[in-house]
């Protein structure tokens, strides 16, 4: 009955976040809503035509970082060349968390979120 569509981050420099997103994760601009001043919100698309969507959403009039306090909440992508990604995740000086047991790692984004990484 419901479709997954979007998850949303809340981004202090949307210029910043757009680059890292690409650059990290291969994601590229679908779509969006330009509030004139007062707001943007960008979504995000892979290019594997998947339904699921990153919305990023840049508020004037936040000035300050978020407080993303101690919420576990995270995003997860999959890779079909761990090793690859992980190289480029390493050169970029994103990874905050390895877990090598489990065959995971984190990526820290420019607003302090953590995106999972794992195998396909």
């Amino acid at each position: 009955m419901f479709k997954f569509a979007h998850s949303n981050l809340n981004v202090l420099d949307l210029e910043r976040s757009l680059k890292f997103y690409r650059d990290a994760l291969d994601l590229h601009e679908v779509g969006g809503i330009d509030g004139g001043d007062d707001f943007k919100i960008v979504y995000l698309g892979d290019s594997f035509d998947s339904h699921h969507k990153l919305e990023l959403t840049w508020l004037a009039e936040k000035t300050t970082p978020y407080e993303l306090g101690d919420n576990e909440s995270h995003i997860a992508f999959t890779t079909k060349d761990f090793a690859a990604a992980h190289a480029r995740h390493e050169k970029m000086g994103c990874i905050c968390y390895e877990n090598k047991d489990m065959g995971i790692y984190f990526i820290e984004d420019p607003d302090g979120y953590w995106l999972e990484v794992l195998p396909e």
